[in-house]
């Protein structure tokens, strides 16, 4: 699964808006929904915001691994 597919996953898994994620992290709508257009990809800060937003790891996200949670 692509990154953009996971995290429109864990949004709709907790119902959240792309607005809603776009303003709690402090980027721009535009930039959601250029990930899930192809357009582009979220950066490497961005993607730590998400795996911090959603509690999950950034290994998740790269689909590293099929487990969500942290590892410590």
């Amino acid at each position: 699964m692509a990154i953009i597919e996971k995290i429109f996953e864990l949004m709709n898994q907790q119902g959240i808006t792309q607005y809603r994620l776009a303003k709690n992290l402090g980027i721009s709508g535009g930039h959601l929904g250029d990930w899930k257009k192809g357009k582009s990809r979220p950066t490497i800060d961005n993607l730590i915001k998400i795996a911090d937003y959603f509690d999950v790891s950034v290994d998740y996200l790269l689909g590293r691994t099929e487990n969500p949670k942290i590892n410590l």
